[in-house]
């Protein structure tokens, strides 16, 4: 039997305070939808329907591509009509899973003990003990299994008691889920369409109603403001780093790490506090690293080390580089073996070879740096020339001395060597000393300005 996923994300989000739809408000990364969407596509579903609302166009902008449908909830009369938007084009002949857009923590383990727990005809519904239920519909159960689902606003003394609540995650097959919808009614104190009150239209018909319980609330928390969201954002990143601790990752502070995306590791990786690592990173065997460093989309040979407070976007390494402290190496940085990258070096869209070291507060943009190149302290490639970007190439073994500007394009020879404070315009063959300053000229009965008194 095929599976249909209906997710629930046309809710406004007005306890955010935000412009931005709830569902795509951010957690480690990625959108809350997001979150969703790849926990439906690791279940196989063949069928996935995104209910939108408010802010629609914005949440469909966002997910251009995934193969979803998309059903609009245009007036927002509760879950039941949310629900009844997705069924014209769901396949009568499918189970329906219907998860909301903002409980992004669940994981597909747990969906999928539902699907398998239930029988195809069966009905389903997960659910979680909490020891502080307000707000949340009760769960009321006979000896059969769950009876009735009673909204917390509706709920009498004894039922506001029980601590056992929905969750939101339904699981019943399509044709029957369409015929109950059909017989929904608004009259409650919200005057909404309800669809917890499929519950007790399925046993009326003879369905046995499974409760089947998640391990966690925080898996199934819904996020409704941005005290939850913050607390979502604390509850996965903890998940994700005890994920990487069981592959030997290792952490100074477990809770002083975000991922917000992808962090892949070799073995003996070690993490030290309050280190960012954003899209798609992965770090090689035996690399360090060390505190307050941003790293994003970049992938780090093996035995690196990145001293603390450097920023890294779209870059890579080889092995053994040594990068930092204060360094920022910006998309396109390639860095071959055994590179130094030293204190507020800045390097981008360049390739530097194995060995050479740029250490020293230093600019290197569009330029391809050989093997055992030695460049100085305060050296700029100056590689804008106000309209175009113009590339410098500096040959294996040259050495270039401190405080040069390298005006591109240019070129410098195999073993060349620049003296400091030098501008260089034309291209230097191999094997030469190269020095380009002005005359020194000394004014001996030159007299210092005096400060002039204020008036």
């Amino acid at each position: 039997m095929g599976l249909s996923v209906v997710i629930l994300a046309a809710g406004q989000g007005t306890r955010m305070r935000s412009d931005l739809p709830k569902v795509l408000q951010p957690l480690a990364g990625k959108p809350l939808l997001a979150h969703v969407l790849a926990c439906a596509d690791a279940l196989g579903a063949d069928d996935v329907c995104v209910v939108y609302g408010h802010g629609g166009e914005a949440v469909q902008t966002v997910f251009p591509a995934t193969g979803v449908r998309w059903a609009l909830q245009a007036e927002q009369l509760g879950t039941g009509h949310a629900v009844q938007q997705a069924m014209p084009d769901t396949p009568s002949a499918n189970r329906v899973l219907i998860l909301a857009g903002d409980t992004p923590l669940l994981q597909s383990a747990t969906l999928n003990r539902l699907l398998e727990e239930t029988p195809d005809t069966g009905m389903a519904v997960l659910t979680v003990d909490m020891d502080d239920p307000t707000g949340y519909g009760r769960i009321v159960r006979n000896d059969e299994g769950i009876s009735h689902i009673v909204e917390h606003k509706d709920a009498s003394e004894d039922e506001l008691a029980l601590t056992e609540i929905n969750v939101g995650v339904i699981l019943c097959p399509s044709e029957s889920l369409k015929n109950w919808l059909a017989s929904l009614s608004n009259d409650n104190s919200q005057g909404e369409y309800y669809l917890t009150d499929i519950i007790a239209m399925a046993v009326a018909d003879g369905v046995k109603v499974h409760g089947i319980k998640a391990d966690s609330s925080v898996e199934v928390m819904g996020i409704n403001n941005k005290k939850q969201l913050a607390e979502a954002e604390r509850a996965l990143q903890a998940r994700l780093v005890d994920e990487l601790m069981a592959e030997g990752v290792g952490f100074a502070d477990p809770a002083r790490v975000d991922i917000r995306g992808t962090l892949s590791c070799g073995k003996d990786v070690f993490i030290d506090i309050n280190a960012v690592f954003e899209g798609d990173v992965y770090l090689g065997d035996g690399t360090t690293i060390e505190s307050n460093n941003l790293i994003r989309d970049s992938r780090l040979g093996a035995g690196n080390v990145i001293h603390s407070n450097c920023h890294i976007e779209g870059a890579s390494t080889g092995k053994s580089c040594e990068i930092g402290p204060f360094a920022r190496l910006r998309p396109g940085a390639e860095l071959a073996n055994e590179v130094k990258i030293g204190n507020f070096v800045e390097v981008k869209k360049s390739t530097i070879a194995d060995g050479s070291k740029v250490n020293h507060l230093t600019y290197i943009g569009d330029a391809e740096i050989g093997s055992g190149v030695n460049v100085g302290a305060g050296t700029i490639t100056c590689n804008y020339d106000g309209v175009n970007k113009h590339k410098t190439t500096i040959g294996d073994d040259a050495s270039i001395g401190s405080n040069v500007n390298l005006v591109a394009p240019v070129s410098i020879g195999k073993g060349a060597t620049v003296g400091a404070g030098s501008t260089i315009s034309k291209s230097i063959p191999e094997g030469v000393l190269t020095v380009a300053r002005a005359k020194q000229k000394n004014i001996e009965d030159w007299t210092r300005p005096n400060k002039k008194e204020s008036k």
